[in-house]
C-alpha cells in the first residue's frame, strides 16, 4: 500500500487534502449539523474546559436548556471512549453549547457569546479546525482531513467558489500555528498546485 504524500512544514506533517480540496462551510444547507451530529463532544483542552468555565455565567444566556442542564449536572468536559477530553453532550449527541440561529442553523454559544463582545474567550481550537483535525504525537503534529457525509455541501460550494481548504481555514490555522506557520503553508501549497497544474 502506497503511503501518503504530507508536506513537512516546522514539525508539522499537513495533508495534501488541505491543498487539493475544495471546502467553504454551507451553512444554509447543512444548518451547522457538524454540532449536533456526534457520538462524543469536541476535543478540548483542560486550558479551554478553564477558560469556558470562566466564560459560563455569559455563555449560558445563549446555550439551549437542554445543554444547560447537562453542564449543570456533568461539567463543561468529560472523557470519552478514546480517552480524549472533549466538551459535555446531549443526548449522545449534541454538543451542550450549541445554540439556534435563524432557520434552525446549529451556532456555537461560545463563538456567540464572543461576537457579541460578552467574553474574549474563543470556541475551542478543534472546532474552528473542522473539518481538519489535528493528532499529535511526540516529534510532530499531524494537520489531515476528516471527511464526513454532512460536508458534502461544503465540498460542492468550495469547489463553485474556488475556495481552497487550506484558505478556508486560514484563520483557525493561523491561531493555532502562527503566521509565520501559515505563509510557509500557502507558500507550500500553492507550488504544489502549480507543479501539479491544479
Amino acid at each position: 500500500m502506497e503511503e501518503e504524500v504530507m508536506m513537512q512544514i516546522g514539525d508539522t506533517l499537513v495533508s495534501l487534502d488541505l491543498a487539493e480540496r475544495f471546502f467553504c462551510c454551507d451553512l444554509d444547507t447543512c444548518k451547522g449539523q457538524c454540532c449536533i451530529d456526534g457520538d462524543a463532544g469536541a476535543p478540548v483542552t483542560e486550558a479551554e474546559v478553564k477558560e469556558i468555565e470562566g466564560a459560563l455565567e455569559v455563555v449560558s444566556r445563549h446555550m439551549l436548556a437542554d445543554g444547560i442542564r447537562e453542564v449543570e449536572k456533568r461539567g463543561c468536559s468529560y472523557i470519552d471512549s478514546e480517552g480524549d477530553l472533549v466538551t459535555t453532550i446531549v443526548d449522545g449527541r449534541d454538543c451542550a453549547f450549541t445554540c439556534r440561529g435563524e432557520g434552525g442553523v446549529c451556532l456555537c454559544a461560545i463563538e456567540k457569546a464572543r461576537r457579541l463582545g460578552e467574553t474574549c474567550v474563543e470556541k475551542p481550537i478543534s472546532c474552528a479546525l473542522y473539518p481538519v483535525r489535528l493528532t499529535e504525537y511526540p516529534t510532530f503534529t499531524a494537520v489531515n482531513y476528516h471527511r464526513w457525509s454532512i460536508c458534502r455541501s461544503a465540498e460542492e460550494y468550495g469547489r463553485k467558489t474556488g475556495m481552497r481548504l487550506y484558505k478556508f481555514l486560514e484563520g483557525p490555522l493561523t491561531r493555532r500555528f502562527g503566521r509565520e506557520w501559515y505563509e510557509e503553508l500557502v507558500l507550500a501549497c500553492e507550488t504544489y498546485l502549480e507543479e501539479c497544474g491544479k
